[in-house]
């Protein structure tokens, strides 16, 4: 088995200000390649994982356990080893730059691209993701754009570097039905053409469970559960989950879309 992409033992996290753990005593391994959704409620700790994993925990919170990443060495540079799309497109683009300053950024600060290459690479990522008219929108600024066009290109700029590593926070969740599935099948698509470790944070288990090869319960900063994704879905340990999949009445009849990587 390879080493894992991500080692995490006794992780437990605390805000400033706050008396409850948001993460308490978490052990879990991230395997390369691999898609793992991380399921949960709100304030279930999920998105403080994220964060935790990349760097991002806000000024004055504090840290206890390991973050290890075996397979590297030394922890992922954001923007280059590890890409984050954010819930709300609108909150992490800045508005006052065009699209194509924004997805081409990434490739000419850890790529060592020239703006002219590193343009021309932010077309083609704006044509991988699908954006209608990906020359235009390149001059566009966000607010000239649908949601769903602004998540794409949130996508793009995570991904121009072909990071080992791809976290996706709630990624979805402020789309309609129609967008999340093509949102979801677009990232599917992407990590699975560049061998890339998806970490796939949602509340929605339907949603995970059609392409997660692994899902992680989480619950009060906890982790509930966590296994194969067909194993969980078929015979949850914890009362918790079981609650989860029964919320969704079609969920054991829904149609996988789950693509094995060959050996």
């Amino acid at each position: 088995m390879s080493p894992q992409l991500c080692q995490i033992r006794g992780l437990s996290v605390l805000y400033h200000g706050q008396q409850a753990l948001a993460l308490k005593n978490i052990d879990l391994d991230i395997m390369p390649g691999e898609r793992l959704a991380v399921i949960g409620e709100s304030g279930s700790g999920k998105s403080t994982l994220a964060r935790a994993l990349a760097g991002l925990l806000p000024a004055g919170a504090r840290m206890a356990g390991e973050i290890a990443w075996p397979k590297r060495g030394q922890r992922p540079v954001p923007g280059r080893d590890l890409g984050f799309v954010f819930q709300d497109p609108s909150a992490s683009l800045n508005p006052v730059l065009t699209i194509g300053e924004q997805v081409a950024e990434g490739a000419a600060r850890h790529l060592g691209l020239t703006w002219r290459d590193a343009h021309a690479r932010a077309l083609e990522m704006l044509e991988r993701v699908r954006i209608p008219q990906p020359e235009k929108a390149l001059k566009a600024f966000p607010h000239q754009l649908s949601g769903g066009q602004r998540q794409r290109v949130a996508i793009a700029a995570a991904v121009i570097c072909k990071p080992a590593f791809l976290i996706a926070d709630e990624a979805t969740s402020a789309l309609d039905m129609v967008v999340q599935a093509e949102i979801v099948k677009l990232l599917d698509e992407l990590v699975l053409e560049a061998g890339t470790t998806l970490l796939f944070i949602t509340h929605d288990i339907a949603l995970a469970s059609g392409f997660a090869d692994r899902l992680a319960i989480f619950r009060n900063g906890g982790l509930v559960e966590e296994g194969p994704a067909p194993a969980v879905l078929a015979e949850p340990r914890e009362a918790y989950t079981r609650m989860l999949i029964e919320s969704h009445l079609d969920l054991r009849s829904l149609p996988l879309i789950r693509k094995r990587r060959s050996a």
